[in-house]
């Protein structure tokens, strides 16, 4: 028989996993697996034992949970001041949630930004289908659409990707160009910085009001590395890391051994043409 008041830990992987994807932040994710499981055990035995597959339901009603949070989230983001950035995640150390994250380039924070972009219905179907394999027929259960609606939300999903296709950069090759980049801003070589920057890169910060950051995105790279300059001198405790940010190399600052931002990185060949800078102190927990 079945037990009925346990489920594995694999589970809870899986729906942290699925989760994340869907919102963008580990804390959020958290919070749904909880709701998740408080609305399992809420089941009495009998109720549970009429459930064949424990884990196909937690994932339907965790997902059901973030298509509400997603739906709610474009009002709150009316508020937000600044730009959203999705939560960055460390490498697992073995003593953290995002160790139940599986890094892969479904994560990295190009891919993420991309999905953010997406209405929360194509999201949810296209992050059900197309990463985590889940059936057509899964994916109404949780969206409340038909199976041939959810097909035609992955499809407009795929259309999103591949007008803004995210093409991963090799991580040796990545992280050589990142640490150069960490070289120069540390030197305030104002030409070195300009020489590994796209001319179309992009800085984008989040704050969230609770950070000084660029509340604009910021274009082009000699605009770009004179910022970087500018900060480098308003703040000259300021040191910089090399770490894993969503499975990609990148940099964390830090002044008096508090880390106060987190940088993700896209590149373009040898160039960046992203920089994502997440100050928002609630979004760095993982990282103190």
């Amino acid at each position: 028989m079945r037990t009925t008041m346990t489920v594995p830990l694999n589970e809870r992987r899986q729906l942290i996993n699925v989760a994340y994807r869907l919102l963008g932040s580990l804390a959020d994710a958290e919070d749904v697996v909880q709701e998740t499981y408080a609305r399992w055990y809420a089941l009495t035995p009998a109720q549970q034992d009429a459930i064949d597959v424990p884990g196909a339901w937690l994932t339907k009603v965790a997902s059901r949970i973030c298509l509400d949070q997603l739906r709610s989230a474009r009002v709150r983001r009316e508020r937000y001041v600044g730009s959203w950035i999705p939560e960055p995640l460390p490498a697992p150390d073995g003593s953290d949630p995002a160790d139940r994250i599986t890094l892969d380039e479904s994560v990295s924070m190009a891919f993420l930004i991309v999905l953010d972009a997406m209405t929360p219905a194509e999201r949810v179907a296209f992050v059900l289908h197309d990463i985590f394999r889940y059936s057509f027929a899964e994916v109404a259960e949780v969206a409340g659409r038909t199976p041939e609606a959810c097909r035609q939300l992955a499809s407009s999903a795929r259309r999103r990707i591949a007008a803004q296709p995210v093409l991963p950069t090799p991580a040796d090759q990545q992280a050589r160009v990142v640490r150069d980049f960490k070289d120069a801003w540390e030197a305030k070589n104002i030409k070195a910085l300009i020489s590994l920057l796209d001319p179309a890169a992009t800085v984008i910060a989040d704050g969230g009001g609770l950070a000084a950051a660029a509340l604009h995105p910021i274009e082009g790279r000699t605009q770009i590395a004179r910022y970087a300059v500018t900060i480098a001198d308003r703040a000259p405790d300021m040191h910089f890391l090399e770490r894993t940010v969503n499975g990609e190399p990148g940099l964390i600052a830090q002044v008096n051994g508090q880390t106060t931002a987190v940088l993700a990185f896209e590149l373009t060949g040898h160039l960046i043409k992203n920089i994502w800078s997440i100050r928002n102190p609630e979004k760095l927990h993982p990282w103190r």
